[in-house]
């Protein structure tokens, strides 16, 4: 009880000092103002003393009532609901929709079964399937907890024990090599796609606002293939070598998956369709120009055939909690994150950035400042805080710098999102599923994922810096 109370008045009495204290030079009152309501809400969704949606929902309301971004009060409610309108926090809503639909028709299940079946007779050969699973779904599960945490792990927790390999003593057999390579595979995969990451959309969207260029699906896809197709390559042998198995074959596991899938029976009707609505959906993302139809339509549109197929019911849709949590969360924080560009927060912040990198080579300064953006991860235990906090003040003191490639420093710090979610037990969705496993110990997850975090890292930076300053000179 204590711990809670505490939660909900850091929060506050964070506001409460940053509000009395004077603005900086340069900054007007106002702006300082919002800030401090902006400084605790980020506060807040680290620590979450309520729900995150309800703290930022709190945040929004507040805001509005005190006319801290516009002093009319119609104007101030309409900004307030403008995340409501927002299409790409429709796109988010949407995507989690896809999910459902993978779940509820055992789609997302038989891919990974088939994977583990085709590739499992070795311990190596298991770590590539449960790579490969999660990477067939991540384009189609923006929510990696959902994807890796509720689709993959059910499978993967049956294996070890297998094995005789249990949380404690016996994990290093074969338990703890699989939990790593599933973490480690959809923190890659949730930097490859745009929905392949919830907060990936809220984050190019940041991009859109702040620096007035719009980041697009093929975009996104195509400028991180070469990291992404490395990683995914050399990640199971990787983890082979720095995290050894004790058990080197695994010949037992396809006869395991296959049982599972004689279980399963048949591929159903809906599984078909839902399999034909995913490859539409992908079809018309990379190929259908944007200003044609738009993105989230095209999400709206395999909704609505989702439900007319009866692949989902509109009471699966009503009592999808997640969907409709993240769809208010996603609201509230675009809105708040658009505030601070209203109030000249984020204008102030790249003129007073563009004084500490005077002179200094624009290149150098990307880099140092997506190694700070990666490295700050450390104290968030939410990708979306970190977007929301973090993001349009990067992407401001990037901007102002003289010569500055601004696409590419965008895509580097959209890009870091995902893969940044290997540091520690709390850094992504999935992590508190893989640490709550007991499989991989407290000292092991902290060391893994320090060096699997430089690892990370290091080949983004040096593959993605020249590939991306190529792609858009």
């Amino acid at each position: 009880m204590k711990s809670s109370y505490v939660k909900a008045i850091v929060p506050i009495v964070l506001g409460l000092i940053l509000l009395v204290l004077p603005a900086p030079a340069g900054l007007k009152p106002e702006a300082w103002r919002f800030f401090a309501l902006f400084a605790a809400v980020v506060v807040g969704l680290i620590l979450e003393p309520l729900p995150a949606a309800a703290v930022g929902f709190i945040g929004v309301t507040i805001a509005a009532a005190f006319g801290m971004v516009d002093p009319s009060s119609t104007n101030s409610i309409n900004w307030a609901l403008a995340g409501f309108a927002n299409s790409t926090v429709w796109l988010i809503f949407a995507a989690f929709m896809f999910a459902l639909g993978y779940q509820k028709t055992g789609l997302g299940k038989r891919l990974g079964l088939i994977l583990v079946k085709l590739l499992g007779k070795s311990t190596l050969g298991l770590g590539y399937a449960v790579a490969f699973a999660d990477l067939i779904l991540a384009p189609f599960m923006p929510s990696n907890t959902a994807r890796s945490g509720g689709t993959l792990f059910p499978i993967l927790r049956n294996i070890p024990a297998l094995y005789g390999s249990e949380p404690g003593p016996t994990s290093r057999k074969i338990g703890s090599f699989i939990m790593w390579v599933a973490l480690a595979a959809t923190c890659v995969t949730s930097s490859m796609f745009i929905t392949a990451l919830a907060p990936n959309l809220l984050a190019i969207d940041a991009v859109t606002k702040g620096v007035k260029y719009t980041i697009t699906w093929p975009e996104w896809a195509i400028g991180f293939l070469p990291a992404g197709i490395i990683l995914m390559l050399v990640l199971p042998l990787l983890v082979y070598v720095l995290h050894p198995p004790e058990i080197k074959k695994s010949t037992e596991v396809p006869a395991w998956a296959a049982g599972e899938l004689s279980k399963m029976g048949a591929i159903t009707r809906n599984e078909l369709i839902m399999a034909g609505l995913a490859v539409l959906a992908l079809v018309m993302w990379i190929f259908i120009d944007s200003k044609i139809i738009n993105a989230t339509t095209v999400a709206l549109i395999v909704i609505g055939m989702m439900l007319i197929l009866n692949v989902v019911h509109w009471d699966d849709v009503l009592s999808n909690k997640a969907a409709w949590n993240v769809l208010v969360w996603f609201a509230t924080l675009v809105t708040l994150a658009d505030g601070l560009s209203k109030v000249g927060f984020t204008a102030w912040i790249g003129t007073t950035a563009a004084g500490l990198f005077a002179g200094a080579n624009p290149v150098v300064v990307m880099v140092l400042l997506v190694v700070i953006f990666f490295v700050t991860h450390y104290i968030f235990a939410s990708v979306t805080a970190h977007v929301t906090a973090m993001l349009p003040v990067f992407l401001a003191a990037g901007a102002a710098v003289p010569g500055m490639n601004v696409p590419v420093l965008a895509l580097m710090l959209c890009y870091s999102l995902g893969i940044m979610g290997i540091i520690t037990p709390y850094a992504t969705g999935p992590s508190p599923v893989y640490y709550g496993s007991g499989f991989v110990s407290k000292k092991d997850f902290w060391l893994l994922g320090l060096i699997f975090g430089a690892i990370f890292l290091v080949v983004f930076l040096v593959v993605e810096t020249p590939y991306l300053l190529m792609l858009h000179p």
